[in-house]
């Protein structure tokens, strides 16, 4: 913006300087909106709130070894059994509360058709926690 002079010596030439007015009253004006709205947004309501003293109960859920071997063979906790046997037992374990969970440790060898069946089993006898067991790298 050019201001006009009465100075004959200096030419016209325009202002380079930035005018400085606005931007100070906008920040004057952002710093009282912050020291007015600072104070609310730290205010809390005081409670007492009452003091009770309970322990929770957490009903530790027991867990199943499952073995399968590369020849197929199942091992319930360490134990051989059949697969009728597994069929029996998955049935008695689904009747607990809280129910079990199934770890099934599978052999790398084995057919998936084996644990596929293990599953379809534990599924029909009601089962619903399942975990593979693996080794780590």
């Amino acid at each position: 913006m050019a201001f006009a002079s009465f100075d004959t010596h200096r030419p016209n030439a325009p202002v380079a300087d930035i005018n400085m007015i606005p931007l100070i009253d906008v920040m004057l004006v952002l710093l009282v909106v912050f020291i007015v709205t600072a104070p609310l947004l730290t205010h809390a309501v005081r409670l007492e709130l009452p003091k009770a003293t309970s322990q929770v109960w957490h009903a530790k859920a027991d867990k199943i070894e499952l073995a399968i071997d590369a020849s197929g063979a199942l091992f319930w906790n360490g134990e051989r059994v059949d697969r009728a046997a597994l069929r029996v037992r998955f049935a008695v374990a689904s009747a607990r509360v809280p129910q079990p969970e199934v770890h099934i440790r599978a052999d790398e060898r084995v057919a998936y058709r084996a644990v596929a069946e293990v599953l379809a089993d534990a599924s029909k006898a009601g089962l619903a926690r399942f975990g593979f067991v693996s080794r780590p790298e």
